[in-house]
């Protein structure tokens, strides 16, 4: 919901999209460290928002999703998290709280480096989360993996945020050349489930055991 209105409120006013200024460096993301010093004496504040409005509308998402939080998040934690004590049904909220500081300071400082870097650490935490949630799951094989669906769904979540990072690093001018690059997205998968039991702590285990 935040996100919605957050672009509906940004310009254009009314429509899913935006338009921004085009990024060239990362310096742009920065302009209150180039403000103007005529003579050298005093400093000019009159620089904007060079990237606009790629900074400030993250602030303004997270603004909407703490009130959002604040007016519908109890009345739906009350709704169905009713079988949970009363400290425990708010946790989430109190969490928010330090969080959405966190965020915003984040954003604040590190928004132009976080833009750049967006794309790996959308690679990287999908690499490892996938590899976590396969070793938690035990799963060893395609047939561990095929027996539930919910292992599926997760798989194929992870392999849209691999194609997504890796259309996210390529070329847009030379997007053509990059698509092949799709085809590695199953790599990660297949490479777990190629050399999981190799790797299978029982296994190791008895081979020490045995001075292999």
């Amino acid at each position: 919901m935040a996100a919605i209105i957050t672009l509906l409120v940004s310009d254009p006013v009314g429509v899913l999209y935006i338009h921004s200024c085009r990024v060239l460096m990362l310096s742009d993301w920065y302009t209150m460290l180039y403000n103007p010093s005529p003579d050298y004496i005093t400093t000019v504040h009159c620089t904007h928002e060079a990237v606009y409005p790629l900074y400030t509308i993250v602030f303004i998402y997270y603004a909407f999703c703490l009130v959002l939080m604040m007016l519908l998040r109890p009345l739906l934690v009350k709704k169905i998290a009713c079988g949970l004590g009363k400290s425990d049904r708010f946790k989430s909220i109190y969490a928010a709280l330090y969080f959405f500081p966190i965020l915003t300071v984040l954003q604040a400082v590190g928004g132009g480096l976080l833009y750049y870097a967006f794309p790996y650490i959308i690679l990287v935490l999908s690499l490892i989360t996938l590899a976590v949630y396969m070793s938690a799951s035990e799963i060893e094989n395609c047939y561990d993996l095929l027996v539930r669906k919910k292992r599926l769904i997760v798989l194929f979540s992870h392999w849209l945020l691999h194609a997504y990072g890796i259309i996210s690093i390529s070329r847009v001018d030379k997007l053509e050349q990059d698509l092949p690059l799709l085809a590695l997205v199953p790599t990660p998968a297949l490479f777990y489930l190629f050399t999981a039991k190799f790797t299978e702590p029982s296994r190791i285990l008895s081979e020490g055991a045995n001075g292999h």
